[in-house]
Order: C-alpha cells, then sequence, then structure tokens
C-alpha cells in the first residue's frame, strides 16, 4: 500500500486504489489526519471492497518525498516507549503499531506507548 502511495503521488495521480484490510485503512486514516493524503474512503470495485485515497500536491509537487519500511515480516522492530524519538526533528513522523492502536511518535510519546515500527514517512 505505502509504495502504491508512493508511486502515484510522483506520478502526479489525484488518487490510488489499494485493497481494503482492516490495517491499511487504519494507517490511511492516521495519514489523512496527519496531512499526508487527502479524503480516504472505502468504496467496492468489482465486488470487492477496496481504499480509495486522495493525494495532495503543493505547487505542483508531491506531499510524500520518501516512505520506507522498517518493520518487516522477515524481521519485526520493536520500539519501548523510552526509545522513541523525533524523527527529521519534526518533518517527518513514525508510525507505530501499538496496544491503543496506530500512532505516530508525536501521539505514542504522549500516551506513553512503544510498539511495533511500521514505516517512516517525510
Amino acid at each position: 500500500m505505502l509504495n502504491g502511495i508512493k508511486n502515484a503521488n510522483r506520478a502526479g495521480r489525484e488518487s490510488v486504489v489499494v485493497p481494503h484490510s482492516k490495517l491499511c485503512l487504519a494507517i490511511a486514516t492516521k495519514l489523512s489526519k496527519e496531512g499526508y493524503v487527502g479524503v480516504v474512503s472505502e468504496k467496492t470495485r468489482r465486488g470487492r471492497p477496496v481504499i480509495e485515497i486522495g493525494l495532495i500536491t503543493v505547487d505542483g509537487k508531491a506531499k510524500i518525498n520518501n516512505v520506507v519500511c522498517i518493520s518487516k515480516p522477515s524481521r519485526r522492530m520493536y520500539t519501548s516507549m523510552h526509545e522513541i524519538k523525533p524523527f527529521k526533528n519534526g518533518f517527518g513522523a513514525f508510525v507505530y503499531s501499538t496496544p491503543k492502536g496506530i500512532l505516530t511518535d508525536k501521539e505514542a510519546r504522549k500516551e506513553n506507548v512503544g510498539g511495533e515500527v511500521l514505516f517512516s514517512i517525510w
């Protein structure tokens, strides 16, 4: 999903469609609240549920410069609440899967929870 968003944003598309899952919907909603993507909506295409994500451009440039997946199926990366630091001096964000849901690094520090580091975005 993340590579699809990054590639569509670089290609100048207005929106991208990804297969529906609870995790993808939670991540897309969090990115929308943080201002990295536009409107997130659930739709049905060919009888299958999908998520349509609107993309944001600022002066013709993509809002998302890069996305790096940190935790992978072969190597899960976890961070305690004491190890969470700001990413790129606040110009980017780490996204965590925590017991309190999908949170950014700022929210995780505020909630005093750690969890699995899913990806970084800037």
